[in-house]
């Protein structure tokens, strides 16, 4: 029993993560590799190793003759003779094949073969451990700025953090633990390339499904996310539970979920607001803080014309505009936000002073109502 064989077979797998198989028929490659280099042919060479035992062996299958012309695929009659009396000319005769008799050049060949296979499933092996995580969420170390991009290491291999997916404004320091979005996983001759982010928008709903157990479970869905890295994110949610509150759920109690996320996207400030299937609605609880006097949508152009009072106008636009930016990424819908005072100066303010009309009649009428039920049955003095 080869027990040293299948110690190092052991070794390797647990290690490298190759199956005992794979090294096997590595083993099995080289060793045809070095009867090829010996003889200079193997299509005749078989070998059987013993998985459990490690032993192997190897044999060629010669033709019998009466004169032999190419050693390598033929045997005389007389030396097929001498292994058995009963062979004859145009049999096959198992020549064994001692591995010991294998020059130099030949054992040195076939070292190269196994490393070389060991190294191809190794890269394999590494492919898809890490393919399957693309389009994930997964926790790396920094290492180091390799020219103005970043190096971190995913335990097993490096991922490159490249400029345009960094925050602007983060500071990332030697051995510290960062989340990162995986983009991509390519299969190279040196091994996978990783490429991460930290800018795009599924690294929020990634990390708010680690957060939030609803949002994992699939009971919460995060419909859309509108982002500026490392200043704003807008996420609008649905709960397919009635009896659950989709943003209450996200923000959580004392609003340590939400705060969970923002503490990992360095101080990021979240909006959470409620996804509605009326685009109007929508649009509304999308400029959040911002209260907002109406909302005309056309849903086949995509465009909305929304109305707010004179003192929230600066807040629904937001900072450069960012607000009302982030709102129309997140509906899809084109804005246009006007003060109420403007509005009105346009004329686009009559619809909603009609409303309001009618809002207070209807308003006048219940408190007249109310006002003779207080008072039904109680006498009125004379003049």
């Amino acid at each position: 029993m080869n027990t040293e064989l299948i110690e190092a077979l052991n070794v390797l797998e647990k290690e490298k993560n190759i199956s005992k198989e794979t090294l096997l028929e590595a083993i099995e490659q080289s060793l045809l590799q070095a009867c090829k280099n010996h003889f200079g042919k193997a299509d005749n060479v078989k070998v059987n190793i013993n998985p459990e035992t490690g032993d192997f062996s190897v044999f060629a299958e010669r033709e019998v003759v009466e004169e032999v012309e190419d050693p390598a695929l033929q045997i005389s009659l007389a030396d097929a003779k001498m292994k058995d009396s009963k062979y004859e000319v145009g049999d096959i005769v198992n020549v064994e094949i001692k591995s010991k008799e294998f020059g130099r050049i030949a054992t040195q060949n076939a070292k190269n073969v196994i490393l070389q296979k060991i190294r191809e499933e190794e890269r394999s092996v590494l492919y898809n451990q890490y393919y399957e995580k693309e389009h994930d969420v997964i926790t790396g170390i920094v290492q180091r700025y390799v020219g103005r991009n970043l190096s971190i290491n995913l335990g097993r291999v490096d991922a490159l953090l490249t400029e345009n997916e960094m925050v602007k404004g983060e500071v990332y320091r030697p051995n510290e633990r960062l989340k990162v979005y995986v983009l991509e996983v390519k299969d190279t001759p040196k091994g996978p390339k990783i490429l991460v982010s930290r800018t795009h928008p599924e690294l929020v709903k990634r990390l708010f499904e680690t957060e939030v157990a609803e949002v994992r479970e699939g009971i919460i869905e995060i419909k859309s996310i509108a982002r500026e890295a490392g200043s704003r994110t807008k996420i609008a949610v649905w709960s397919n539970d009635p009896d659950v509150d989709a943003v209450g759920a996200c923000v959580g109690v004392n609003g340590i979920r939400v705060n969970a996320v923002v503490e990992e996207l360095h101080g990021e400030k979240m909006d959470i607001i409620n996804w509605d299937e009326n685009p109007a609605l929508l649009i509304e609880n999308a400029l959040s803080p911002a209260k907002v006097i109406s909302v005309a949508a056309d849903p086949d152009e995509k465009t909305a014309e929304v109305i707010v009072p004179d003192y929230q106008l600066s807040l629904a636009i937001g900072k450069e505009g960012q607000n009302a930016r982030l709102a129309a990424r997140l509906t899809g819908f084109k804005i246009d936000i006007k003060s109420e005072t403007q509005a009105r100066e346009a004329g686009d303010f009559d619809y909603y002073e009609e409303e309001e009309e009618e809002y207070e009649d209807e308003y006048a009428d219940d408190a007249y109502a109310e006002e003779s039920e207080e008072t039904a049955g109680t006498e009125q003095p004379e003049e």
